[in-house]
Order: C-alpha cells, then structure tokens, then sequence
C-alpha cells in the first residue's frame, strides 16, 4: 500500500519536480545541471540548504514555489467557472486567496502518504529477522510433538500432543501466509525503488530507506 502511495501521490510528484528544477536552476554550467532525476533520501537535506538570510531553507522555497502555482491552478478554475467576465489582473486580495487555496492543496499531501509514514521507521532486516524466528519457534514445537510421540508417556500426554497438533497446523499456515508477504513487500518495494532511483536502485543497501520522505 505505501509503495502504490509513493506512486500515485500527485502532489509529491509535483514536490520532486519542484526540487528537480530547482537543483537544475542552481547547478545550471556544472555537470549537475542536467539531471534527469535524484534519489529520494535527497529531500531530507532540503532543510540544511539556506538562503542568504540564513532562515529560509530550499525546502520553504519549493513549498511556496508548489503553493502558488496549485493555487493559481484552483483559482483561475474557479474564476472561470463562477464569472468568466472576472478576466482582469489579479489583486492583492486575490493572491492571499490563491496562496490559501494552494496551502490547502499542498497540506493534503501529508494525508495521501499514510502508511508511507508508518514503513518509513520499520527495517527491513529487523522484519525478516522477526519472521525467520516465527519460523524458528514452529520448529521447536514440532520438535516437541516429536519426542512426544517418542516418549513412554505417549498415552498420558495424548490431550497435549492433539491440542499442539491443533495449534501447530494452524500456526504453521499463518507462518506461510507471513511468509509470502514478507517476499511480496520486498518484492513491491525493489519495484517502487526502481521506479524512482534507476539502476542505482541496487546499491540501497536499506530498502526502506525508500520512504524516508
């Protein structure tokens, strides 16, 4: 789901074309004033780059940047639809009302990427890790029903061996299931990291580093 976000978010493609240019403008005579895309964990360091007054950051600056052009996009709709004879330059009171209604648009964004926010402080070693000892105690306990068949006492334990073998059958299928998951998100993320970085795709050595956006 947070990959199909990353995707499919309008706004935060306008944001990375935003930053794209932006970087193009500023590189404009070097080798990278031409590129053609970046990594996304570049977004992060939008706020270390300021102008000179030292407060505004890149960051503040493509935010406006994507602010005002969204509003102009929902306000001239707007003027064309309710009064088409309303055709003149804009006011004053008209830019406060364009810059409102591009905020509202931008602000949206947050809603759009969920649960990217929630992948973003999971790891990927951590979670395969976790499902390797989920597999690991289904071991165990096969293990147990095991010398349970084996031992003596057979007879007495057969109320535990049968409720194990219950749980066991059970758990072994929710493991599987777990399992195919697993492999389908990591699969969903190498897919969205292409996407986005290109051959550099495969030298993330974090694949949820992804969404830290």
């Amino acid at each position: 789901v947070a990959c199909e976000e990353l995707k499919n978010s309008r706004m935060f493609m306008k944001i990375l074309e935003a930053v794209l240019r932006t970087g193009n403008r500023m590189n404009v005579g070097t080798d990278r004033g031409d590129a053609q895309a970046f990594k996304l964990d570049t977004l992060l360091k939008l706020v270390d780059i300021k102008g000179t007054d030292r407060k505004t950051t890149l960051l503040h600056f493509v935010v406006q940047e994507i602010v005002r052009t969204e509003g102009s996009l929902v306000s001239g709709a707007d003027h064309h639809n309710v009064d088409s004879f309303n055709n003149h330059q804009c006011t004053l009171q008209d830019e406060v009302d364009s810059r409102k209604l591009g905020l509202q648009v931008v602000s949206g964004l947050s809603g759009e990427l969920t649960n990217v926010k929630k992948v973003a402080v999971m790891d990927s070693d951590t979670l395969s890790n976790d499902v390797a000892k989920l597999a690991k105690g289904i071991e165990k306990v096969v293990l147990v029903l095991k010398l349970n068949e084996e031992s003596p006492l057979k007879e007495t334990n057969q109320k535990f061996s049968e409720a194990m073998k219950g749980f066991l059958e059970r758990a072994q299928e929710e493991i599987l299931r777990i399992q195919v998951q697993e492999k389908s998100a990591i699969s969903s993320v190498k897919e969205v990291t292409e996407y986005f970085h290109g051959n550099s795709a495969k030298e993330e050595a974090h694949p949820f580093r992804i969404f830290m956006v």
